[in-house]
């Protein structure tokens, strides 16, 4: 087949990326294609074409291949020049429906803004992408999505040596806050003018038309990002690596590095070897939502009024709406948890207190189960506080509630110690392991027991790893 790309961030953005070309992997085997994600975009795939397109070990008719630029703070420190360090974008596709998604590769080899990496990636950390990607995508939860994975042939230095792999990406796009940052700090007010109205017309076309489109692009940033946290949150998802170039204009999730989800409830876990300080542990991840618009804010203050006062007291008084706003999302990613129906002033206080209730228990299933004292107990070292919380629940959510529950919290999640035993399976050739975990992640809401029980005692404290 053909794949009619477009390119229309290469053509409308010049100066915002590098041209450059994948390395080719000498010795390409497909180890997995989303064929229900191809579909949607309109791709009717051969493995053999994913497995030499999706690898660089040959480029796609009409692909254009390019490292986008951007900067970014990270766990705060701003750090000017970040860009494709080992990723290349192919180009554009627009699917039957009419939406437009980049196809990324990721592990592709190195280009200019490498910054002494090799570029590469290996088997694991890119199918725990598809893991999780694929779960997010199940549940609901807005996410770049996985369209293959192929293992390279050639080896890869971490602390050891490991499988190479290159991953595509889907994506609405790969415009981040970071972007916007890389223009801003060099002064050039006319590229992030060109990025905020390719923004609008990709992202938000609605809000071309407004009296004000550039504070229109930051309040449709804000909303979306709030709803994204709030979704995470509900499902327990740590990102691990929140910062400023990794947080999307489109309101999607984007780099599964070292993610991982919460099994006992405790607001300060952190999953990430290198947040030392628990910048992006759990609880804290609604402070750098505010935190990191804050930094997308700043880049568009030019935009937003010619005096800069104004424009400062503009973005200030958006800014002091984040945390409302969010708490509102948040409160209704509750009430779809705890089955309620209608809006009740009162919820608020009820979930805050099941969440000081249930402190320790298991995140996942404490929600799953709440219609089920009886299976509820047993993941509680004290039940008291509990059993006094849930007949206040029962009468809020009155008849019903089993189903509403059934239907809202999932049964399985991507538990860290199922994931570490498909991705090492995987990592010594053995895949049966990853098909049967993502198997069941794809239906999270089907009660599958091998994948719903917490991790054994001994798996021990779980760390994970950025996977460059």
């Amino acid at each position: 087949m053909t794949i009619a790309f477009d390119h229309s961030y290469a053509r409308d953005l010049p100066g915002t990326y590098l041209r450059v070309a994948p390395d080719p992997a000498p010795a390409p085997r497909l180890l997995y294609l989303n064929r229900p994600l191809a579909a949607d975009l309109g791709l009717d795939l051969s493995d053999a074409e994913a497995e030499a397109w999706f690898s660089g070990a040959s480029l796609p008719p009409g692909a254009d291949p390019i490292a986008q630029a951007y900067a970014g703070h990270q766990f705060g420190g701003f750090s000017p020049q970040l860009g494709d360090g080992r990723a290349h974008l192919l180009g554009e596709v627009l699917a039957p429906d009419g939406h437009r998604f980049d196809i990324q590769l990721k592990g592709s080899g190195k280009t200019p803004f490498s910054r002494g990496g090799d570029g590469k990636a290996a088997v694991g950390p890119m199918l725990r992408e598809v893991l999780v990607s694929e779960f997010m995508a199940a549940t609901g939860v807005p996410t770049t999505r996985a369209l293959s994975v192929v293992a390279t042939g050639e080896e890869v230095w971490r602390d050891t040596k490991l499988p190479g792999a290159v991953l595509a990406r889907i994506a609405a796009s790969h415009l981040r806050v970071g972007t916007f940052q890389f223009f801003a700090a060099r002064g050039e007010r006319d590229r992030v003018k060109a990025l905020a109205d390719y923004a609008i017309a990709r992202h938000y076309p609605d809000l071309s038309q407004v009296e004000n489109p550039y504070l229109a692009l930051l309040d449709a940033v804000i909303a979306t990002q709030s709803r994204l946290i709030a979704e995470w949150m509900g499902v327990g998802f740590i990102h691990g690596v929140m910062n400023t170039d990794n947080m999307a204009i489109s309101g999607e999730t984007i780099d599964y590095g070292p993610c991982a989800f919460m099994e006992g409830y405790a607001p300060g876990t952190v999953f990430s070897s290198i947040d030392h300080q628990g910048r992006y542990a759990y609880a804290n991840q609604p402070l750098i939502l505010g935190w990191n618009l804050a930094r997308l804010a700043e880049t568009l203050l030019p935009l937003l009024d010619p005096d800069q006062d104004k424009a400062v007291d503009i973005a200030n008084d958006r800014l002091s709406g984040i945390a409302p706003r969010y708490r509102a999302e948040w409160t209704g990613v509750l009430r779809r948890k705890l089955g309620l129906v209608g809006e009740d002033p009162a919820d608020a206080q009820l979930a805050e207190d099941l969440l000081s209730a249930m402190e320790g228990a298991d995140w996942t299933l404490t929600f799953r189960r709440l219609a089920d004292a009886a299976a509820l107990r047993p993941l509680s070292s004290d039940f008291t506080r509990m059993e006094v919380w849930l007949p206040r629940w029962r009468a809020r959510a009155g008849e019903g509630a089993a189903q509403r529950i059934a239907a809202a919290n999932p049964a399985v999640i991507p538990r860290n110690h199922k994931v570490e035993e498909a991705l090492t399976a995987a990592t010594a050739g053995d895949m049966a392991p990853f098909h049967a975990l993502l198997s069941a992640i794809q239906s999270p809401f089907a009660e599958a027991e091998p994948y719903m029980l917490p991790a054994p005692t001994g798996f021990g404290t779980y760390v994970t790893y950025c996977g460059t």
